[in-house]
């Protein structure tokens, strides 16, 4: 398994919107035409693996739509511009046009596609570039520019045809998909994790079920995480700050300042998951140019190519602070990485060398905490020109994947540039640091289980001595606020 897809047709720009409507007029077929020929211009589409585009089937469809809202939709082909436009008025900040249909399944067919080859192992991962987006659209409507649920078909498909047990959704369109979120509410086999533009419910899609208590429903309790950002201006750090605190503790157990470099990393760090079996959806975005640019990081970093250099990674704002210890507190009672959450809520490491659990490094979970909330953190704010790894005695086979796992993603940093250093080690621990170092995806870690709270003390005791020097370790003391909501 090697190399990496790339899924696009120009028959999906072959629709566009009829008549005025100023909400509507930035969804244009040049937002995929753009991203793909800066592609083409930057030699990356040739280096990628492409494969032809079917559409999909009404049985694809019906996996996240009503027959109803699907008998709907297959009459917009032989309407009248005003039928277009009545028909229309039914939905909300959506339009339609004959060719609508078509492009939708083309859409589909293409992230079904980019998932079958990605499961199939005809490739490790990829990009799909669709056209009309889906996140929004629901089981019985359109929605903001979205016809069909491209990713929910495809996440469903998934199940069903290669019984996966859990699938990571990471959303991180400005604006919230919503309907995603309808369709796994209850569902705790996928894990849908959102960051958006919220700013107190003055944001589209304007929904309370938008903000960080919205955890999901009956078994899915929990599987369902919302990062609101409550202000305008989020930044690098931000992003980054939320990635480490958030979404990645919990994968192993618009108007915003992110630079096109920020989607790099935040791919390289989803690339240590399933076993690099990684599929990106290109859906929205509507400045051409950071578009563009996002676009390219993106497909670069899942060709192996080194990450950039982030510029100005420092203290995320408080905005951001209380975001993320909100949505932690509220999730408490889900995820273990969460249940020592409160006062002395752990952030922060300078190192692996640094820790002195009391319950020593067998402890899996705080080991993974250390790594993923405290060291990753302060790492990409020192930004190093060169990453050094030692490693002494290599004391049990538990060691190897957690090894491989941190040497995998500490190769975000300094574009690649990573030596590591086994002074004392096993056939395995070669073997692993050897794939890791080449791209290939690291052993799974299994089951974390809860951290020890000794170990989660004596993390919090480290970053008290080492918080006023980073940024990214500071913290928000709103989260006591949610504690009696979020207890057992």
């Amino acid at each position: 398994m090697s190399g990496s897809a790339l899924i696009y047709d120009k028959e999906m720009t072959r629709y566009k919107l009829l008549w005025t409507d100023p909400v509507c007029e930035i969804e244009t077929p040049e937002r995929l035409m753009v991203s793909y020929e800066a592609l083409k211009s930057k030699g990356l589409e040739q280096r990628c693996e492409s494969f032809p585009i079917r559409e999909a089937t009404e049985e694809e469809i019906l996996l996240a739509h009503s027959k109803e809202y699907l008998e709907a939709v297959k009459q917009t082909p032989h309407l009248s511009l005003e039928e277009l436009r009545t028909f229309t008025q039914q939905y909300s900040d959506v339009y339609f046009h004959p060719n609508i249909y078509h492009c939708a399944k083309m859409a589909v067919g293409a992230t079904i596609q980019l998932v079958d080859n990605v499961m199939t192992g005809k490739v490790r991962n990829g990009m799909a570039l669709v056209r009309p987006p889906g996140h929004h659209s629901q089981r019985n409507a359109a929605n903001g520019f979205c016809v069909f649920n491209n990713v929910a078909i495809a996440a469903v498909h998934a199940k069903n045809h290669y019984n996966l047990s859990r699938i990571l959704i990471v959303d991180w369109d400005i604006h919230h998909g919503q309907g995603v979120q309808y369709c796994f509410e209850e569902d705790p086999s996928v894990l849908y994790f959102s960051w958006h533009r919220y700013e107190h419910r003055s944001f589209w899609p304007y929904l309370a079920e938008s903000d960080f208590d919205g955890v999901g429903k009956g078994k899915g309790a929990g599987f369902n995480i919302n990062l609101p950002w409550n202000k305008v201006g989020m930044t690098n750090s931000d992003y980054l700050y939320a990635f480490f605190q958030v979404l990645l503790p919990v994968a192993y157990e618009g108007h915003m300042c992110a630079s096109p470099e920020i989607f790099g990393h935040l791919t390289h760090l989803l690339m240590s998951l399933a076993k690099g079996r990684l599929c990106v959806v290109l859906e929205g975005g509507y400045n051409m140019s950071s578009l563009a640019q996002s676009v390219c990081q993106t497909v670069q970093t899942l060709l192996g190519d080194p990450t950039p250099v982030l510029a100005s990674v420092g203290s995320p704002c408080h905005s951001a602070l209380e975001s993320v210890q909100n949505v932690r507190a509220v999730h408490q009672n889900y995820w273990n990485c969460f249940k020592h959450i409160g006062e002395q809520e752990l952030l922060c490491v300078r190192s692996l060398s640094f820790l002195h659990f009391p319950q020593g490094l067998h402890d899996r979970a705080s080991v993974m905490q250390a790594v993923l909330c405290l060291l990753l953190p302060m790492a990409y704010e020192f930004d190093p020109g060169l990453v050094v790894q030692v490693l002494g005695k290599c004391n049990s086979k538990q060691e190897v994947p957690i090894w491989a796992q941190l040497t995998s993603l500490l190769q975000g940093l300094a574009q690649g540039k990573t030596l590591a250093l086994l002074q004392v080690s096993t056939d395995m621990m070669v073997n692993a640091t050897g794939a890791s170092l080449s791209g290939s995806p690291g052993p799974s870690l299994g089951p974390l289980g809860t951290p020890l709270a000794e170990n989660m003390e004596a993390l919090e005791a480290q970053r008290q001595r080492l918080k006023s020097q980073w940024g990214l370790l500071l913290k928000t003391g709103v989260s006591s606020i949610f504690n009696d909501f979020a207890k057992p």
